[in-house]
């Protein structure tokens, strides 16, 4: 054979080789483009999944939040509003200050400047709840009106001597508590009286002397 030939056959020898090469390189890479491909899908997947697993249990976890406020504001009428009660001193110069837009009372001492507690009270609808500076008068366990066929206890006069009252969410002609009043807490729902929870109701009964600045306002 001669010297060119062999040359020649070397040459399309290589060439061949390299072809081949590159043919196996692109199946090999095309292979595991595909396999990265599939991977990154898989990876997609379960971020997505664990993205939405994770939005669910948040999702669940507020709705949950907000039965467990709903509940708790249900059942507001049944407990201290404002939590543990303060111990009065005999030296205190007290001031209740009842806010219509807040639906609140609060409890100051005056010769302090301190705030002693907050209580959740239901003004009167229809902005019938007299705005002014009043003081405490006298009070009473319970009363009944069978005008309007409800009652109340532990009312604390304020205004015109029993007309305008502190007292607990109203009670039916049989003393028992309305609930679905008792549930309108922190909403004007009353008759111009300032409604309280039951016993923040009896704590002011047993604690405010009488005397006691009353000022109501917005």
């Amino acid at each position: 054979m001669r010297k060119q030939d062999r040359l020649l056959i070397g040459i399309i020898t290589a060439a061949l080789v390299l072809v081949i090469s590159i043919f196996a390189w692109q199946l090999v890479s095309g292979h595991q483009q595909q396999q990265d491909q599939k991977t990154a899908l898989a990876l997609q997947k379960k971020q997505e999944s664990a993205n939405k697993s994770s939005q669910q249990r948040a999702t669940k976890l507020a709705n949950a939040k907000k039965a467990a406020d709903k509940k708790a504001a249900l059942n507001l009428w049944k407990n201290p509003t404002g939590g543990a009660y303060p111990k009065l001193k005999s030296g205190n110069t007290l001031k209740l200050t009842v806010s219509l837009d807040k639906q609140r009372v609060y409890l100051d001492d005056e010769t302090t400047n301190k705030r002693l507690y907050t209580m959740v009270c239901s003004s009167g609808k229809d902005n019938t709840t007299p705005k002014g500076t009043y003081a405490v008068q006298e009070r009473g366990d319970s009363f009944f009106n069978g005008e309007l066929n409800e009652g109340a206890n532990y009312w604390v006069s304020w205004l015109y001597h029993g007309v305008y009252l502190f007292h607990s969410i109203p009670t039916d002609a049989s003393g028992n508590y309305e609930v679905k009043e008792g549930e309108k807490l922190g909403q004007p729902a009353s008759h111009g009286c300032i409604r309280l929870s039951v016993p923040d109701a009896k704590w002011l009964f047993d604690n405010i002397p009488q005397g006691t600045t009353v000022v109501v306002g917005a």
